[in-house]
C-alpha cells in the first residue's frame, strides 16, 4: 500500500488533487482511498488531505501517520508545518517552489524533489496571479516522481475530475512532469 499527504492551503486545490490521484490509481488497477481533513479551514489556511492506493482492498480507514510520499502545494507551509511528521525513511518529499531540493534546507535523509507548479498554473490560467491553483502541475510532477501512475492516466484523470479549464489545467500537469528537480 502507498499513502500519500497533501499540505496546502485553502483554495489551491489540495483535496481536489487526492481525488484526482485516486481516479487515475483506479484507472490503473488500484484500489484506492481519498479524504480531507478539515477542520475550521477558511481561503488560505493550511489544508490537509490524503490518498491510499494498494493492489489489495483497503481497509484502513484511519489518517495518513506514516506516508510514502509528501506534497506540498506550497513553500511557506515548510515553515509553518511539520511536513515530515511520520514520513517513511524511505520516503520522498515533493514540494511547489521555484527552488531547486538542495535549496530547501530541510534537515533529513529522505529523496526531495521541486517543481515550479506555480509558475506553471499562473502560465496556464489557473486560478490568478495572487492565488494560483497549483494541484494539477503538482500531480504531474507526481506522476514522474512516484511511477505510481502515468502521466497519461493523470491527464485522464484531470480532464474527468477538474471541474473546469481541463485542457489548461492538462496542459499544466504535462509540462510540470518534465520540470521535476531533484531525485
Amino acid at each position: 500500500m502507498y499513502e500519500i499527504r497533501f499540505h496546502g492551503r485553502g483554495g489551491q486545490g489540495a483535496v481536489v488533487a487526492s481525488e484526482v490521484l485516486a481516479n487515475a490509481a483506479f484507472r490503473e488497477g488500484y484500489h484506492v482511498t481519498a479524504f480531507p481533513f478539515f477542520g475550521v479551514e477558511r481561503r488560505g489556511a493550511p489544508v490537509t488531505a490524503f490518498a491510499r492506493l494498494s493492489k489489495e482492498p483497503i481497509l484502513i480507514r484511519s489518517g495518513i501517520y506514516a506516508p510514502d510520499y509528501v506534497i506540498v502545494l506550497d513553500e511557506s507551509l515548510l515553515s509553518a508545518v511539520n511536513v515530515l511528521e511520520g514520513l517513511k525513511p524511505s520516503g520522498s518529499l515533493l514540494v511547489n517552489t521555484r527552488h531547486r531540493p538542495d535549496e530547501l534546507h530541510i534537515d533529513s535523509d529522505h529523496k526531495k524533489f521541486t517543481v515550479d507548479a506555480t509558475g506553471v498554473a499562473v502560465k496556464y490560467g489557473l486560478g490568478s496571479m495572487t492565488a494560483p491553483i497549483v494541484n494539477t502541475a503538482i500531480l504531474g510532477a507526481f506522476a514522474k516522481v512516484s511511477k505510481l501512475v502515468t502521466l497519461n492516466t493523470i491527464i485522464e484523470s484531470v480532464r474527468a475530475v477538474v471541474p473546469s479549464k481541463k485542457d489548461a489545467n492538462a496542459a499544466a500537469t504535462k509540462e510540470a512532469y518534465g520540470l521535476v528537480k531533484g531525485g
